[in-house]
């Protein structure tokens, strides 16, 4: 008997019937073809989900007036009847596992690019979406009316491919919310000023969307229902524009936030799961109909206690299911520890396609489109594995190698396994890596043929006892210290109070819960930096940050960068870029602000100046086995330290490298 069975209950809104609770939220992925067209990659991606017990799959924005309204470069499109085909291919996929499907309409308005389009972007008025943005060209009541039109094609199109319900987006900082909300409105027509007139656009979409699809055909809308900026929509005046466009809303998908508080809208890992599920119940309570909560939610505990409060009818999970694609069929097994859990960190999902413009990636999940199919092959010959490094890297490699079938013995000096990162959730509010590193060691203890042996140090005497026919080298990466005058002697020195993420574990007193009163500087401004930032700050210390580059967070991911500009004016930093430390002491950093010499007085400092390779048994390992027709992999920051992402596809490389070796029997590049 499942635990949380209330998440497997059915719904119907009036033709559709979902066979579960939980409900994929739409998310930009830039798998779509450059004509908008849907690619065979972007089916396969949803028909995993399918596949993985979802009960509704809503099918990320697409372009409803191109190439005016288009939101990114790879957009799907609905604008023409020639791109009915290849999404009704995408209904069939999904329709063949029992999951309904849904498509979310929408125009982008203010926060299309004309670099992309070639064209001015429009909005409401002429205020940008976002801070130095575009300055759009605010709509005629003709042009207004023409993009009306264009939504009622494209839900006439989307029913005819086979979706089983449309989706109004009128959230998130595109044209619908710029007309909504009075930080991006400032006409003084009869679509702007008083709640009935910003609401006026919305209401005629809804009735065009209404007249194409006809009564019976569930209609969705999507809300910001807190828009968390100044000036702008609070949950009680979002309540009261929806009350004049929203009689024609069957199903509520209850969001927050605009582009300016864009770490409210793709919730920064410090939200607590399901964060949200009041502004769904205010939803409910206000208009008497379904509604979807999301925000953070990964627990099916969790999940199930916001369905049994009444908060909300389903529970959304985006990027939760990038990252584990079978969460509902694992959660109804019973198999909950071995959820591959989304640690929020935005950095495959959003930062590749909202800051990078690239397809979408995960960081835990090293196959989003295929998710463990992978596991299903077996090797079709002995082949033993020793895997150096219990890091993130080398577990992952581990884990992969022994699921195909090799045995593997996994050897990790110290005496946890988590390496760098077990280190990291010490001094970071990136607390849920814990709930990562817990699925990969689960993974590890229960494959029989893999052997974790920790405060095992790895000699060549050692890995030789295990004959392998592959090495893994993943021993990681220790912290960058620069010849800076009395840094070597304030890290070494007994009872120093200044400390690199390695060395936290012996400086207890420096992340405890209270630390109020207490001074916090900061050596490096990169991503390990602000993450100490919102935990030193969080735990009411006073923090300074100082940075050679001139700007704190320079390699962050665009929800990070939000939250920080959040953090920099509303709790007690002090950042200083464009500065040099010179010199360490017991109690102060010395710097050179600009050329001008300064000192900042410390209780604690951490030094973050960035991370290098660390493989002090590599060359040996090459000399001694190689000529044994050893094939010896180095992964991870072992080859060059960089972000948990490219550890966790370079252990999943190892797939490839069996692949070569000839140890599968028929070869299957499309797992890799």
């Amino acid at each position: 008997m499942c635990e949380y069975n209330n998440l497997f209950t059915p719904l119907t809104i009036k033709t559709m019937t979902l066979k579960n609770r939980v409900v994929m939220m739409p998310m930009g992925t830039n798998f779509a073809m450059e004509s908008g067209g849907i690619s065979q990659e972007h089916i396969h991606y949803y028909e995993q989900r399918a596949r993985g017990g979802t009960g509704l799959i809503v099918v990320e924005n697409v372009c409803v007036d191109f190439p005016l309204g288009s939101n990114g470069t790879t957009q799907l499109r609905l604008d023409h009847d020639r791109f009915i085909p290849g999404l009704a291919k995408l209904c069939q996929a999904v329709h063949q596992h029992g999951s309904c499907i849904a498509v979310q309409i929408n125009h982008a308005g203010a926060s299309a690019m004309s670099s992309r389009t070639g064209m001015a972007p429009v909005s409401a008025s002429d205020v940008p979406s976002k801070s130095g943005g575009e300055i759009p060209e605010p709509l005629s009541k003709e042009g207004i009316l023409r993009i009306v039109e264009t939504f009622g094609q494209a839900a006439a199109r989307a029913k005819s491919a086979g979706f089983d319900a449309v989706e109004f987006h009128a959230g998130h900082s595109y044209l619908a919310s710029q007309f909504l909300s009075p930080t991006t409105n400032h006409r003084t027509d009869e679509f702007g000023g008083c709640a009935e007139n910003r609401a006026r656009f919305p209401k005629l979409v809804m009735d065009a969307i209404r007249k194409a699809v006809g009564p019976d055909f569930p209609i969705l809308v999507r809300i910001s229902l807190d828009e968390f900026v100044e000036g702008g929509n609070s949950i009680e005046d979002s309540l009261r524009l929806m009350e004049h466009f929203c009689q024609e809303g069957d199903l509520f998908s209850v969001s927050a936030g605009l582009n300016g508080s864009l770490q409210y809208q793709i919730d920064v890992s410090s939200l607590p799961d399901g964060w949200r599920s009041y502004m769904a119940r205010a939803v409910k309570e206000r208009f008497h109909k379904p509604a979807i909560t999301m925000g953070n939610i990964r627990s099916p505990k969790v999940a199930s206690e916001i369905l049994s409060r009444g908060d909300a009818d389903l529970i959304g999970i985006g990027r939760g299911l990038i990252a584990e694609p079978d969460w509902v069929n694992k959660v109804r097994a019973g198999k909950t520890q071995t959820l591959r859990p989304c640690i929020s960190c935005n950095i495959g999902c959003a930062g590749n396609r909202i800051g990078l413009n690239r397809p979408i990636t995960c960081t835990v999940n090293p196959a989003v489109d295929i998710g463990e199919e992978y596991a299903r092959r077996k090797i079709q010959r002995p082949c033993n594995v020793v895997v150096i490094g219990g890091g993130v890297a080398g577990l992952e490699a581990a884990c992969t190698a022994a699921e195909v079938g090799c045995t593997v013995a996994l050897l990790e000096r110290s005496q946890q396994l988590g390496g760098l990162s077990a280190y990291l959730t010490k001094v970071s509010e990136q607390f849920r890596i814990h709930s990562f590193l817990d699925y990969l060691i689960y993974r590890t203890q229960h494959l029989k043929n893999l052997f974790a042996l920790t405060s095992h140090d790895a000699s060549i005497e050692t890995v030789s006892q295990f004959h392998p026919d592959i090495i893994v080298n993943a021993t990681g990466s220790k912290p960058v210290l620069p010849p800076i005058e009395g840094l070597k002697e304030a890290l070494e020195a007994p009872g120093s109070n200044v400390f690199t993420v390695s060395g936290v574990i012996s400086k207890e007193q420096a992340y405890a819960d209270d630390l109020s009163g207490k001074t916090v500087a900061i050596a490096g401004g990169g991503a390990a930096g602000v993450d100490a930032i919102e935990f030193f700050t969080a735990r009411g210390a006073n923090v300074t940050i100082i940075d050679r580059n001139p700007q704190i967070g320079y390699d962050i991911d665009p929800i990070t960068r939000c939250n920080l500009q959040n953090t920099l004016k509303n709790r007690p930093v002090t950042p200083i870029p464009n500065a040099v430390l010179t010199k360490v002491t017991s109690d102060a950093f010395h710097i050179l602000r600009d050329g001008s010499p300064e000192v900042v007085p410390f209780d604690y400092a951490y030094i973050c100046l960035g991370m290098q390779s660390d493989a002090p048994l590599l060359h040996d390992l090459c000399e001694k086995f190689h000529q044994q027709g050893t094939e010896i992999l180095n992964i991870g920051n072992s080859a060059r330290a960089r972000r948990m992402i490219d550890g966790v596809r370079e252990g999943r490389g190892i797939l490839q490298v069996l692949e070569r070796l000839g140890y599968f029997a028929v070869p299957q590049p499309s797992f890799f």
